[in-house]
């Protein structure tokens, strides 16, 4: 009998650390076959932010994930129900996180297991888990400063005038767009001093109203050639400048056939191309969180394309340019980068 006892006590004993043994909290395990694409604004830009969109379709493809895009479409309101809803998806998440930096600091420290990837600024949260990528968009923009610089010089080239005046529309004033127009200048004025910069930023990167409508206040001072830097209020930009016979640069993707023969060349911001990178390293073991990760004209992120239907660019142009190309990627020419 007394056995008897002691055998059903020790069962029970074992019961009971059984029971506590399968409530106790089990390791999280990071997987990265779930990725979340988070945007402050709204895809249909044909510019940054489908650039983006670029990269993750390709992961989705070549790697087999499941990939969910959310966006914010400028609201502030939907920043943080988000970021909520992208850490309950996936394990790695990329953000642009431009206005909800503090947040994201926030919930990645709350969340350190999860990969998160800053595109375009650099966040860093007190964990140092969120990993940034930086493009040195100076160099790119440096390079479409030299294009716009010598083209509003050439008066053979029809309608150029003779004035020294370049034009550049911004979405709105931050230091993204700031370095842009820091390296345009200095790239324009690196051809000849005395070219004069025009600048209009439009508070919005939605309207192309708006865009088109700074285009030709530009172009009505004078200027021959306008760089948009304005997401989707942008191609507003494009099409003052078929309107008016002159001339512009796009920005992120190529947009050089979107007005032909009146936008001469585009400003890469390959956003895309970084996602895949990132994911790739995720995906064989090397990627470290919290690196800031920078991406110039050497890695093929940023640069200036001049492919289009219709080119109206001289090759002198052309060839300048790449010359300057080289001389960065080689390290004789550096490009002075823009500090807020």
């Amino acid at each position: 009998m007394k056995n008897a006892k002691l055998i059903s006590l020790l069962l029970v004993v074992s019961m009971i650390a059984i029971a506590a043994g399968g409530c106790a909290p089990k390791e999280e395990q990071v997987t990265a076959d779930k990725v979340v694409y988070l945007i402050n604004g709204a895809l249909g830009d044909n510019a940054f932010y489908d650039s983006g969109q670029a990269g993750i379709d390709r992961i989705a493809e070549e790697f087999g994930v499941e990939t969910r895009t959310i966006e914010c479409n400028f609201d502030a309101g939907q920043y943080e129900p988000s970021l909520q809803a992208a850490v309950g998806y996936a394990d790695v998440i990329f953000v642009i996180s431009y206005g909800f930096e503090d947040q994201l600091k926030e919930i990645a420290d709350k969340y350190p297991d999860k990969i998160f990837v800053n595109l375009d600024t650099v966040v860093q949260n007190s964990k140092n888990t969120i990993t940034s990528v930086d493009f040195i968009e100076e160099e790119s923009a440096y390079l479409a400063g030299i294009a716009a610089g010598m083209l509003t010089l050439d008066t053979s080239v029809p309608n150029i005038n003779p004035e020294k005046i370049i034009g550049a529309v911004g979405g709105d004033v931050d230091p993204v767009i700031s370095a842009f127009i820091f390296a345009y200048t200095n790239g324009a004025q690196s051809v000849d001093p005395d070219v004069v910069v025009e600048t209009k930023y439009l508070g919005d990167w939605e309207d192309t109203a708006k865009g088109k409508q700074a285009a030709l206040q530009l172009y009505d001072i004078g200027a021959d050639v306008v760089f948009q830097i304005a997401a989707a209020a942008g191609m507003g930009v494009l099409q003052a400048a078929g309107e008016r016979g002159l001339y512009a640069i796009g920005v992120d993707t190529n947009q050089n056939d979107i007005v032909p023969g009146h936008v001469v060349a585009s400003d890469i911001k390959d956003v895309g191309l970084a996602i895949w990178n990132v994911y790739n390293s995720i995906n064989d073991g090397s990627y470290k969180p919290g690196e800031v990760l920078e991406y110039g004209l050497k890695s093929g992120a940023v640069d200036v394309v001049f492919d289009a239907q219709v080119q109206v660019l001289p090759q002198a142009i052309i060839d300048k340019v790449a010359e300057a190309r080289q001389q960065i990627i080689d390290g004789t020419l550096v490009i002075e980068r823009y500090v807020p």
